[in-house]
């Protein structure tokens, strides 16, 4: 679960990690008030789960309460990426010597939290891996025990020569650890943590995404979802696994390695995947519709693909289930059917009796998604629909 910067530094300031003074704006005027009550020049920062805000115009410079209330004009209302900006943080502008980056995520080979820190901050850390990946230091951090501030202080040491500085930074790096575990964190990020002119230290920026398998443990950290995608709310309310991506190609497969592999055979035959959608291994038509509304929901999907392996499940409860579906709602685009495994002969006469053909081929089946998808309408090849 993505949460807000200005809900982020509410963590951390309950962490104590040092944060910039500023609140939470929903019009122009309490912008204004805002920066009157700072008594000190600003910065106006959109609100959405997105990043590149500051490209697309997001975060404004003010120096007066007006010029402050003349940005959150500017700003709210604005889209970024596609979400509307509902609100804005009008926050303390600092005095910035040097800006560093300091994260912990999940390494998933490892099975272990990695901290990473980097001298170049302010910048996306991927475009440092990419470009100068000499600049970031990692540490793995035991998930019993974990990080040691004699472990903090090396990093802390390492990414800043000032020994006064990098004093400040360490007990920062060693609360970020500890509120990353506390929360059940999958990120926890300060990018920038800058230096200021007087030597103080201060999260300028806050990232934190939760984990939502553990939510069940903090309900005061559920309360804090805001803007989130309808899509993604319905998928979560049923079950689903979903996340919306920017292609044309809609999959609805059940299982999340089938659904990478192949969101991969559609990237190697030239199309685009449009989501990650995982039905699980549960033949439900209510998911099913649920998936089919999700996808026909977003006007840059041209085709929908089903990839359904039938190990444990069954394909005929997954072709019932794709029957009672689209006898409830008329698809928009056409439907690719590649389906295989347990009880497939009885899957395939289910589907035939709704006019529905399907394929056994993963490669096949995409390959006629990607063509239905270019042509914009259904093809009569096998796996389409008219």
């Amino acid at each position: 679960m993505n949460i807000h910067e200005h809900q982020a530094k509410d963590l951390f300031a309950a962490a104590g990690i040092p944060v910039p003074r500023g609140r939470v704006a929903h019009t122009p005027a309490e912008a204004r008030e805002i920066a009157r009550e700072l008594n000190a020049k600003v910065v106006v920062k959109a609100q959405v789960h997105a990043g590149g805000r500051g490209k697309a115009g997001g975060i404004q410079l003010a120096a007066t309460p007006e010029e402050a209330e003349a940005k959150a004009k500017a700003i709210l209302g604005m889209e970024i990426k596609g979400l509307p900006v509902k609100r804005v943080l009008v926050a303390e502008q600092l005095d910035i010597e040097h800006e560093h980056y300091l994260g912990i995520v999940l390494d998933r080979a490892r099975k272990r939290p990695v901290v990473m820190a980097s001298a170049a901050g302010g910048i996306d850390i991927e475009e440092v891996a990419r470009t100068a990946p000499e600049k970031i230091v990692r540490c793995h951090v035991d998930p019993l025990a974990g990080l040691h501030p004699f472990e903090a202080r090396e990093i802390c040491f390492t990414i800043e020569r000032r020994g006064e500085v990098a004093q400040r930074m360490a007990p920062i790096l060693n609360r970020l650890a500890d509120l990353y575990r506390r929360v059940d964190a999958s990120l926890a990020e300060i990018n920038p943590l800058v230096v200021a002119r007087d030597g103080q230290v201060w999260a300028l920026d806050a990232k934190v995404v939760l984990d939502d398998n553990a939510l069940y443990r903090h309900p005061e950290l559920e309360a804090l979802r805001e803007d989130e995608d309808p899509n993604e709310a319905a998928a979560r309310r049923m079950g689903l696994s979903y996340i919306r991506l920017d292609g044309e190609i809609g999959c609805v497969v059940n299982g999340a390695g089938l659904a990478m592999a192949t969101m991969d055979v559609i990237k190697a035959y030239g199309g685009t995947p449009a989501n990650f959608l995982d039905i699980g291994g549960s033949s439900n038509p209510d998911k099913v519709l649920t998936a089919m509304d999700i996808l026909a929901s977003d006007r840059k999907v041209k085709a929908i693909f089903f990839n359904i392996f039938g190990g444990i499940t069954r394909t005929d409860d997954v072709a019932q289930g794709i029957a009672q579906a689209l006898a409830k709602r008329k698809p928009r685009v056409p439907i690719v059917i590649r389906l295989t495994g347990t009880n497939e002969e009885r899957a395939r006469e289910i589907l035939s009796g709704i006019g529905l053909t399907s394929t056994t081929s993963m490669d096949e089946g995409v390959k006629q998604a990607i063509a239905q998808a270019r042509e914009g309408r259904a093809a009569p090849a096998a796996g389409g629909r008219r």
